[in-house]
């Protein structure tokens, strides 16, 4: 996505633009849903890729990078959702609606949601890693006549620690997406669905997948995507089409500082979505 306004004058992507913070809400204790919308409401978002970032900015406090959780179907707002882990996300859990921040972006090379046209998708995500999955999988509910058989497997610690749990459980009661929920322990007594590892809802979708036309798309902490993998690979998912979305020590978003390189590449440039076979060449990707 480059921004840009309606007339097709480019606005200079390296620049700031402010905008409004139209909703909040508690996604769990730590983690927050921002809703935002750019204050000049002629500048748009083009056709962007899932799995992009963009990078958030308060005057005076600094700045971040944060993965973009709304769709790029959807362009009246752009929506994130951020663990509060630091300084930066200190100030911003302070902001309320109304108040302005300033976003620049997207960056990074997210996943070709047009190349996968035809195929099937299994999404997994755990933790955090909802986040950047959240767009994908709300872009395919946008586009569902683009793909063909959609699973969509979502770990969490606890009832508690998942993130957009009435959300997916609006998109189960759709069937639009076939929708699976896990949490590694019920400590409510009142979880209706399945408790154990993300890895445990295999089962529930393997008898249905057929290898050589499925992509997995993943996301979440470094111990899921062992596991993970290990099952994907039993169902014999070709390498090159499992997907991996790993946002690691990201900061300038265009390759300057840095911060991000590993063994001479750069994450947020040829990342942040990596194949499992890239992840096997790479060390430290993971």
């Amino acid at each position: 996505m480059s921004i840009q306004k309606c007339d097709d004058e480019e606005i200079n992507t390296y620049k700031a633009q402010p905008a409004k913070i139209l909703a909040t809400k508690d996604l769990t204790e730590d983690t927050r849903y921002f809703k935002v919308r750019f204050v000049d409401e002629s500048i748009i978002e083009e056709e962007y890729r899932p799995g992009q970032f963009a990078i958030m900015s308060i005057p005076g406090v600094g700045e971040a990078v944060f993965s973009i959780s709304s769709p790029p179907t959807r362009t009246d707002f752009i929506e994130f959702g951020i663990r509060k882990v630091g300084s930066f996300t200190e100030a911003l859990f302070k902001l309320k609606e109304g108040d302005i921040i300033y976003l620049r972006g997207p960056y990074g090379d997210g996943f070709d949601m047009g190349g996968l046209r035809g195929r099937d998708l299994i999404i997994v995500s755990g933790g955090l890693g909802a986040v950047p999955l959240r767009s994908v999988l709300l872009f395919v509910e946008d586009r569902r006549e683009e793909y063909d058989q959609v699973f969509f497997l979502n770990g969490a610690r606890s009832p508690a620690d998942m993130l957009y749990r009435e959300d997916f459980e609006a998109m189960a009661s759709r069937g639009i997406i076939e929708t699976h929920l896990s949490v590694d322990k019920d400590d409510t007594g009142e979880w209706p669905y399945n408790v154990g590892f993300v890895t445990a809802l295999f089962p529930k979708i393997a008898d249905r997948v057929v290898s050589e036309k499925t992509t997995a798309l993943i996301c979440g902490p470094p111990v899921m995507y062992k596991n993970v993998i290990k099952e994907l690979l039993k169902l014999k998912i070709p390498k090159d089409q499992i997907l991996m979305t790993l946002e690691r020590r990201m900061k300038c978003g265009q390759g300057h500082c840095g911060h991000c390189a590993i063994e001479g590449r750069y994450t947020c440039l040829e990342g942040p979505v990596f194949t499992y076979y890239d992840v096997q060449r790479i060390k430290e990707l993971i």
